[in-house]
């Protein structure tokens, strides 16, 4: 599949995912513009995506102000003539349980992911309509949004405010051609290293070993697994898919349900809180579990 002409953006790429995503982006033909903090990592991206014969060039900022959503965009305009789709990797990760968790820790979170998917989100539609229309916006989600994960409030609350956002920008940009998905990627990262029944399967693949069979049926493989989803989805044979929520690694491919109701009742007149603590019994077996599934 090839990605001639195109132009991309990749947030928080100079690592990890990102730089998978980013490299894959190159391979395919795409034009590339790496983001990261760390300007030496996000210069070794863009080396590997030139080495092999792509092009690419780094924009180094810390995503979450208008000011660097805007830069982002005016560099791959400035650099390649255009832009075309815009991946939302970067994100900071502080891991907490409530009571722990600072208002710094918190803002940190929650302005990178959600601010910052935001601002990269908004500066991106609005250069697709300048061009005239057509695009893809490609959002970064995680099981944590969908299912929750222990001590991982800000963590888990901004990936679930990213799914909502493809909801809503999906319906808003569909007159302009533009297509809005999520991945809900799994991968072997530094995040991965720090559950602990994966510290040393990770630092086995770092070294080159292969990633267990057991593991990739679950979805956990490599980062170089997810990168062909985000591949298809900045391509024109996914022009009919929009927002949907595709979890994504090792061996395993899952479309993820929109929220719906699960129980509906009436009476007539409605409830007293009385009434609610005696109807309560019959609806208990609709109750939703909040376990998520082993890891």
């Amino acid at each position: 599949m090839r990605l001639k002409d195109k132009v991309a953006i990749v947030t928080g790429s100079g690592r990890g995912l990102g730089r998978a995503y980013a490299e894959a982006l190159g391979a395919a033909g795409a034009a590339v513009v790496v983001n990261d903090i760390d300007a030496d990592v996000a210069k070794e991206t863009v080396e590997a995506i030139t080495a092999a014969g792509g092009r690419a060039v780094a924009e180094v900022c810390a995503v979450g102000p208008t000011e660097s959503a805007d830069a982002l965009v005016r560099r791959a305009v400035s650099e390649f003539g255009r832009l075309d789709v815009m991946c939302t990797n970067a994100g900071a990760l502080r891991d907490r349980t409530l009571a722990k968790v600072t208002d710094e820790e918190f803002d940190l979170v929650v302005d990178s992911h959600v601010r910052g998917t935001f601002t990269c989100g908004r500066a991106a539609v609005r250069q697709f309509r300048e061009q005239g229309g057509g695009g893809r916006l490609i959002l970064v989600g995680s099981p944590a949004g969908q299912y929750g994960s222990f001590g991982q409030t800000a963590y888990a609350a901004s990936k679930a405010a990213i799914i909502s956002m493809v909801r809503v920008w999906s319906i808003e940009t569909a007159k302009l051609g533009v297509t809005v998905n999520a991945i809900v990627p799994t991968a072997l990262t530094r995040m991965a290293a720090t559950i602990p029944a994966l510290t040393e399967v990770v630092a086995s693949v770092e070294a080159g070993g292969p990633v267990p069979a057991d593991l990739r049926r679950r979805g956990i493989g490599k980062v170089e697994d997810v990168a062909p989803l985000v591949v298809y989805l900045a391509s024109d044979e996914s022009a009919g898919v929009t927002g949907q929520y595709i979890g994504f690694g090792g061996d395993r491919f899952a479309i993820w349900a929109h929220p719906k109701e699960a129980f509906v009742t009436h009476r007539d007149g409605g409830w007293s809180a009385e009434q609610l603590a005696a109807d309560f019994a019959g609806f208990s077996e609709h109750l939703q579990s909040h376990t998520p599934p082993p890891k």
